[in-house]
């Protein structure tokens, strides 16, 4: 499958928090039309506005573990979906995924917020921030940093991940991509 690179950016917009969002909504919007769960999240906030207007599946869950589960029972229905949540939301979560994605490779767009890394050093998200991605390698889920490779390259991966794998993947996005700040 090829991914979709034939919109131009202007370099200096290329690494804008705008511009992120917008280049993930559409992707989500794309891969996963059948379900778009999240749970609240200040982090993803700009990303889960943008998908309440524009993804006609999108719905808030209360818990993270159910969010995976409606996600489990699109697959099982022939869709595809796709689960936003915080890290320690992926905590909540793992059970869920080590018992059911994972052994049933089950697809799975997971937008992950990594709270308790870059400018979020609060001690009570730091835990989980340390432990979301050796958690992701020990249930063999795919993963990539969102502002680690290029804004454009971790997307365009995502997109192509979700296109191409049968199993679950995971893009994790750091505090600021977003424009998030401690001082909130």
């Amino acid at each position: 499958m090829t991914v979709n690179t034939s919109t131009p950016l202007e370099p200096d917009r290329l690494n804008s928090p705008g511009r992120r969002v917008a280049d993930l909504a559409s992707v989500l919007t794309t891969w996963c039309p059948d379900l778009c769960a999240a749970t609240p999240c200040g982090v993803l906030a700009p990303l889960l506005g943008r998908l309440e207007e524009h993804h006609p599946q999108f719905r808030y869950v209360h818990r993270e573990d159910n969010a995976v589960a409606l996600a489990v029972g699109t697959a099982l229905a022939g869709g595809r979906g796709a689960v936003l949540m915080q890290n320690s939301g992926f905590g909540q979560s793992v059970n869920v995924m080590a018992s059911l994605v994972e052994p049933f490779d089950v697809p799975l767009g997971l937008v992950v917020s990594m709270r308790g890394t870059g400018v979020d050093g609060t001690r009570e998200n730091r835990g989980m921030g340390e432990v979301t991605v050796p958690v992701l390698d020990r249930l063999g889920v795919p993963w990539r940093m969102l502002g680690t490779d290029g804004d454009r390259d971790a997307v365009a991966w995502f997109e192509t991940m979700l296109a191409d794998r049968t199993g679950p993947v995971a893009l994790l996005v750091p505090p600021e991509s977003f424009g998030w700040s401690a001082a909130r």
